[in-house]
């Protein structure tokens, strides 16, 4: 027997497949999950029962041609046929027409579930919490060996790496996960340090999805002290963990990125804060400057000093004037003075001593003896010459008869010794 290549094999299959004219042309009812709609505009989905799913593939040119495409949840009939996906090795339905059909039983529990929690109150926008602006320690509620954990760590080390992760290890899927997602809830909730949780689970269908649609997950949640975030699956993926969330991220990333703040953004806004701060400084001290300059002009103004000076300046200016004036005076009167002098100097009887005159006195009384009738015999008298004096005594006595009246000669002679 030759050996087979896996291509040759797939062919093979597919050719039995395509030949098969009763899977060239059916029609296949079931419930639409895992929906997916490309951005190329394609759609991919899966159909199920309560035992088998089948892949399905519906190519926007079909696609276009429906006025409304089922939802998640929706029970349809779809026509199409059955062919080999060779690079996967995947059998799947190729989708031309989908027509609504009903609601899976999964998806009814759901709505009812949903609606009876909303009566209730538990979804109320007024009981959402607002998630902490600058968390320390968050806690998170998943699977460890899943992808979920990976790509949240991922998202935190990139955008917060100061943020201290605490890891609850839940199953996020079959009939277990309930209880455990539950007890990791509580297990946070018993802590003091965790400000912020995040439940989160990678995509998969609404089976794989299904615990999260658990009441008493979803009452745990709503009941939770600590603010939850959630990012189970897809965008597209709603469950009950999602609705009695705090915040519903889309993917597990979206829900790492919503509860840390991003560190290139807190960069580039304290960047921008210290631009503004130094240009506010900038304008603060400048106007202070110039405040500073008007506050010294009128200073400097109104400076005592100034006047001071000026009072200095004019006291000097009047000292100079008084100075000047008095010795003007003083020249003036020292002239007068020498004037007097010069005059008394020439009244000055003694002046004409040089010229051999003297000068008698009484020696008693030290009066000018000034004419003979003054005198008389055996008076003692003072004789005033140039050089010194001398002592006499009126001798003789001879008035001057040819002298005329009071001229002070009496013509008497006078003799004394020294």
């Amino acid at each position: 027997m030759p050996i087979r290549t896996v291509t040759q094999v797939t062919q093979y299959v597919k050719m039995l497949v395509d030949s098969d004219l009763e899977l060239a042309d059916l029609w296949v009812e079931g419930e639409v999950s895992n929906l997916r709609r490309a951005p190329s505009g394609h759609c991919y989905f899966t159909l199920k029962d309560s035992a088998c799913e089948l892949h399905c593939v519906m190519w926007r040119t079909q696609a276009s041609r429906h006025a409304r495409l089922p939802d998640q949840g929706d029970w349809v009939d779809a026509h199409g046929c059955i062919s080999v996906y060779e690079r996967g090795g995947l059998y799947q339905f190729y989708v031309d027409i989908i027509e609504r059909g009903g609601v899976g039983a999964l998806w009814r529990a759901f709505e009812a579930l949903r609606d009876r929690l909303q009566a209730e109150g538990l979804f109320a926008e007024e009981r959402k919490r607002p998630l902490p602006r600058w968390p320390r320690r968050i806690g998170v509620v998943t699977s460890p060996s899943g992808a979920a954990f990976q790509d949240i760590l991922n998202v935190l080390g990139a955008r917060y790496p100061l943020v201290e992760v605490v890891l609850s290890p839940s199953l996020v899927q079959g009939s277990e996960a309930p209880d455990s997602l539950v007890a990791a809830l509580e297990r946070l909730n018993r802590r003091d340090d965790i400000d912020v949780i995040i439940v989160a689970r990678g995509g998969g269908s609404l089976e794989d999805l299904w615990a999260f649609n658990d009441e008493r997950v979803g009452r745990a949640i709503a009941a939770s002290r600590i603010p939850v975030v959630t990012g189970v699956g897809h965008e597209t993926d709603v469950t009950i963990a999602d609705l009695a969330a705090d915040v519903r991220a889309p993917t597990p990333s979206a829900a790492a990125a919503a509860v840390v703040p991003d560190a290139a953004e807190l960069a580039a806004g304290l960047e921008a804060m210290a631009g503004r701060v130094t240009e506010l400084t900038d304008a603060f001290l400048q106007g202070k400057r110039q405040d500073l300059a008007r506050e010294g002009r009128l200073l400097r103004l109104h400076d005592p000093r100034r006047a001071l000076a000026q009072h200095r300046q004019r006291l000097d200016d009047q000292l100079r004037r008084a100075v000047s004036a008095a010795q003007h005076q003083g020249a003036l009167r020292r002239a007068h003075v020498a004037g007097l002098r010069a005059k008394l100097a020439a009244l000055d009887a003694r002046a004409v001593l040089v010229r051999g005159y003297a000068i008698i006195r009484d020696g008693a009384t030290g009066s000018i003896v000034s004419n003979v009738r003054r005198a008389g015999l055996g008076q003692s008298i003072a004789v005033d010459l140039r050089d010194g004096h001398l002592g006499a005594t009126v001798t003789d006595i001879r008035p001057a008869e040819n002298r005329a009246e009071g001229s002070g000669d009496t013509g008497r002679t006078v003799t004394g010794s020294p």
